[in-house]
């Protein structure tokens, strides 16, 4: 089947990931919530929500390079699997030491289903619909991240914050089990012929040396940064001031659904703007808003914030994917991707244990200034990005080019 065909896939492969997702949307404030219950501090949830993406780090690169020489979607079994095992096992867990390792599990089943998941969307999408499929891939992420935390809301609460918070996490065990109900006909076959042979692996200096890859990670590392740190730490920012969980999970779902409203328009904004611009700016007015988080405004203003940043975070993620994909050596698309993901786990483990320690010293809101500034690095790489392409250097339009053979070996 040629790419852009029939895209029922695509269809099937958003809801598998709106479960998958979330179940984790759903277990991250719990497993908070549920570390505070048992004892932790502002720095033991920052360590806690590092462990997360600490595994998944050592094997994202090599989950790649299989997944380059195969196929990609028996890795999304696997993924729910352990997403699920991960969520309730953190749920029966009595230790913080317990519920940092089942998070790890957790973590990696997460990477697992997104990197088979993202190299079947760029094997199976035609060069000229990459931006328009992740943006619909990336929507099932955002769906999970609607309705995660305002399920843990529902559950979270009372005076047995522990229970409570573990039910929460069983529940979103069972939650992700259901996403295999839509892993079947997701993959298209492909000749073994269009598979890379071990021989002739891509090095991965060479990925990260190919222009438009790394400004292509670190934009991707800023964007789930923050996304990451608003989950783990809104909860903390709520307890401090007096706003209950309820409300919480309502806040991260607003901010979820602005994301979705992002990706459903981000085809027009592109024709409009063009990808660097919509990255740069995107990214500029991301950072502005983390700031206003760590004022101490009412509900209503906290509310319209976020909002505003689920907007403006949507866009980085499925551009910077199309981004290293299009820029990367066509036999290691995959690689690439496990590469953007592993600099997204090395953010998660970096930046929450760094918002702990800022945290520890400068109070809860100081994680929100630490990410404003990461934002405003990441919009100055995408406006040199933008500079690039004018200016006819290799870039998105080389990888443009280079894209179009290995989509037609991918039928």
């Amino acid at each position: 089947m040629r790419p852009g065909g029939n895209r029922g896939w695509l269809l099937r492969l958003v809801i598998a990931f709106s479960f998958a997702q979330g179940a984790v949307s759903m277990a991250r404030p719990a497993v908070s919530y549920r570390a505070l219950a048992l004892g932790a501090d502002e720095r033991a949830v920052g360590v806690i929500a590092g462990v997360y993406a600490l595994l998944p780090l050592f094997v994202a690169v090599p989950l790649g390079r299989r997944t380059d020489q195969g196929r990609c979607a028996p890795l999304l079994p696997i993924g729910v699997v352990l997403i699920a095992g991960g969520c309730a096992l953190s749920g029966i867990a009595n230790s913080l030491l317990a519920m940092a390792a089942w998070s790890g599990v957790m973590g990696l089943g997460h990477l697992c289903f997104v990197i088979g998941a993202q190299s079947i969307v760029a094997r199976q999408s035609a060069p000229q619909e990459q931006d328009r499929n992740f943006g619909h891939f990336t929507i099932g992420a955002s769906l999970g991240q609607l309705v995660g935390p305002i399920a843990a809301g529902a559950l979270i609460g009372g005076p047995d914050m522990a229970g409570t918070s573990a039910l929460a996490l069983l529940v979103a065990g069972a939650g992700a089990a259901v996403a295999f109900t839509s892993l079947w006909r997701i993959e298209h076959r492909t000749p073994a012929k269009s598979r890379t042979p071990q021989g002739k692996r891509v090095p991965v200096h060479r990925i990260l040396r190919t222009r438009g890859v790394p400004a292509g990670i670190f934009i991707s590392l800023a964007v789930l940064s923050a996304t990451d740190i608003l989950t783990a730490y809104l909860p903390v920012i709520g307890e401090h001031r007096g706003i209950p969980p309820s409300v919480i999970g309502l806040l991260l779902s607003l901010r979820a659904a602005a994301t979705i409203a992002c990706r459903l328009v981000i085809t027009p904004m592109l024709r409009l703007l063009g990808r660097a611009a919509l990255l740069t700016s995107t990214c500029l007015l991301a950072a502005v808003l983390c700031v206003g988080i760590a004022v101490p405004v009412p509900v209503w203003a906290l509310a319209v914030i976020l909002a505003a940043l689920g907007f403006c975070l949507g866009v980085g993620q499925p551009l910077s994917m199309t981004t290293v994909v299009q820029a990367a050596p066509p036999d290691a698309r995959s690689t690439a991707l496990a590469l953007r993901l592993t600099g997204n786990r090395l953010g998660q483990v970096a930046a929450p244990a760094a918002a702990g320690l800022v945290a520890g010293v400068a109070g809860v809101a100081a994680p929100f200034v630490m990410l404003g500034a990461l934002l405003v690095v990441a919009s100055g790489l995408g406006l040199r990005q933008g500079r690039m392409a004018v200016e006819g250097e290799p870039g998105e339009q080389a990888g443009r080019k280079s894209s179009a053979p290995p989509q037609r070996e991918s039928r």
